[in-house]
Formats: C-alpha cells, sequence, structure tokens
C-alpha cells in the first residue's frame, strides 16, 4: 500500500487548531496543550494504521468504540499505564469534540470505558523530613546563592502548597513580600496562599545572595546564568537531597505541595478553605486529601496501641 495514504497531513492543521483552542479558549495550562495536541497526532497515525486509509475530517467524525478501544490497546502494548492511558483517552475524547464542533457538528462520541486507574493516595512527608530535605538540597548546591534558592523555593512550596510551575512562573513583582502570595494556577486561576515568616526570610534572603538583577517582570527564581529557572533542576536537587537523608523516593517537589494539604487538615483546616488555597477546581479533588490524613492516623494507631 502507497505510504502516502497514511499521511496524517489533511487533519494535522486541525490539531494544531485545536491546541490555540485548548490555550485561549479552555484556558489549559501550556503543558496540557502540548500533551492533548501530542496525543491528537497519536491518535490520527494511528487511525490511519489501523484503517489503511488517508484520514480527514470524515474520519474523526466516524469514529467507533472499536476504533478507540484498538488505540487504547496500541498505547498499552507500548507500556502506557492505565493512568496515563486514561488521560490519553480523554485528550482524544476532546479532539474529536473540537472536530465535531469546529465542522459545526453534534459532537456523538463513542462510548469506551477508561482504563481503570489504581486507586493511590499521596505520601506526604513529616514536618521534619519536608524542612530537612529542603536544608539539605541548599547546602548541597554548588553555590551560596543557588544554594540559598533551591531552599526558598522548597519551603515555599511546602509552607504554601504550591505547584512547582506555580513557584517558578513567579516574577520580581511580588517584591517586596507582605504576608500572602497572588498565585495564577493552572487555567489561569488566581488565588491569595499564605507567607508564612520562614518562607519569606528565605526568599528575601535568596534575593540578597542573588546575583543577578532581580526586578520588574523578570522571574523571581531564576537560573545560573540568569534566566528562567528549569523545574528539572529542581527537582534534581531534591532527587540528591533525598538520596543523602536515606528518603523515600515518593517525596517529590510536588510531595511538598500534598504534605501542605495533609498537614493543614489535620490541624483542623475545612475541605473548602483547602481547596481554595490548593486552586482545585472542583472539592472532589481536595477530597482525596481526607484519605491520606485517615491513613495517616491508622498507621498512628497501629504503632501506638498494644493490641493493635
Amino acid at each position: 500500500m502507497d505510504e502516502r495514504s497514511l499521511d496524517p497531513q489533511p487533519v494535522s492543521a486541525l490539531a494544531a487548531k485545536f491546541g490555540g483552542h485548548l490555550a485561549h479558549d479552555r484556558r489549559r495550562s501550556a503543558h496540557t496543550v502540548r500533551a492533548y495536541v501530542a496525543t491528537a497526532h497519536r491518535f490520527i497515525q494511528f487511525l490511519g494504521r489501523h484503517r489503511g486509509e488517508s484520514i480527514g475530517r470524515y474520519a474523526l467524525l466516524n469514529v467507533d468504540p472499536t476504533d478507540l478501544r484498538a488505540f487504547l490497546a496500541d498505547r498499552r502494548a507500548s507500556g502506557l499505564g492505565p493512568s496515563s492511558a486514561a488521560r490519553e483517552l480523554s485528550a482524544v475524547r476532546a479532539f474529536l469534540t473540537f472536530a465535531a464542533e469546529d465542522a459545526g457538528e453534534q459532537p456523538q462520541l463513542p462510548r469506551t470505558r477508561a482504563p481503570r486507574r489504581p486507586r493511590t493516595l499521596p505520601r506526604p512527608a513529616s514536618p521534619t523530613d519536608a524542612v530537612a530535605l529542603a536544608e539539605d538540597a541548599g547546602e548541597g548546591a554548588s553555590q551560596p546563592w543557588i544554594g540559598a534558592r533551591d531552599l526558598a523555593i522548597l519551603l515555599l512550596l511546602y509552607g504554601s502548597g504550591l505547584r512547582i510551575a506555580e513557584a517558578l512562573s513567579l516574577t520580581a513583582r511580588v517584591l517586596p513580600l507582605g504576608s500572602t502570595l497572588r498565585i495564577v494556577g493552572k487555567r489561569n486561576k488566581p488565588r491569595v496562599v499564605p507567607l508564612i515568616p520562614a518562607v519569606r526570610d528565605a526568599i528575601n534572603d535568596y534575593v540578597k545572595q542573588c546575583p543577578w538583577p532581580v526586578r520588574g517582570d523578570g522571574t523571581l527564581f531564576v537560573g545560573a546564568r540568569g534566566g528562567p529557572l528549569n523545574p528539572d533542576l529542581v527537582r534534581r536537587a531534591v532527587q540528591a537531597a533525598r538520596r543523602r537523608l536515606g528518603l523515600p523516593d515518593t517525596l517529590t517537589p510536588h510531595a511538598l505541595r500534598h504534605s501542605f494539604a495533609t498537614h493543614l487538615l489535620a490541624r483542623g483546616a475545612d475541605l473548602r478553605s483547602l481547596q481554595e488555597l490548593l486552586g482545585h477546581a472542583s472539592l472532589s479533588s481536595t477530597q482525596i486529601y481526607t484519605g491520606v490524613d485517615a491513613a495517616h492516623l491508622l498507621d498512628v494507631y497501629r504503632n501506638a496501641h498494644p493490641r493493635a
């Protein structure tokens, strides 16, 4: 068969248009846009191979459950886990909905059950481990100012419950620091988070030591050459500190955000307030932390009760 018949070019422009729709109309993050557009291209290419024909808009409007099940089977065979496969299916559904609406048609998505996701609870760190991780990451840095930067970032994640992308998107406009920070999170949703004195002092110390100008619309946390900081560098610093301290692999930068939520809940914070602090779109996203807290209480009971 002529390989050109499998060329996804006829609808590749639609996938790019889909990305613009996600970014501007749906206000999805840049990471989500990239992932969804990549999935759209993967699905187009798979559908061409699966059907043995060139894929145009008509083919997208007539996708059936067999096509989706075959796509998921192909992705699972390539090593994709159930959670990632479920996200792929969600992206394909969003793309097919967009394709129909862009053609002026009523979306009629084929019914396909998403892979069952294992229910996993976030693994929070103890307050001692969270602070020790931040301090060790700072002490292990190549230069004192970089150590001050890494310490400030990790304390900010734990002290204010930020996602790492939110922390690294802060600009110098937040200076001088007060008792709160205004954060713009996923889907450009703003929220206000507390800034406790220890975190504020760590950030101020970093700003004093930073050899690069930190002002105006420039990023607050900069890389070694003064440009925007790559989040992978923070993850590597955490990995090294975790290894030195003998802490579990589950203690990642994002686990510090989980720890923030779990510790607030354990101290009596209500779910609605916690939802606002975390920037969750729905309360159901926040309710997972009730399971985390219950798991912690059970661990305490088992370790402390003489008959447990």
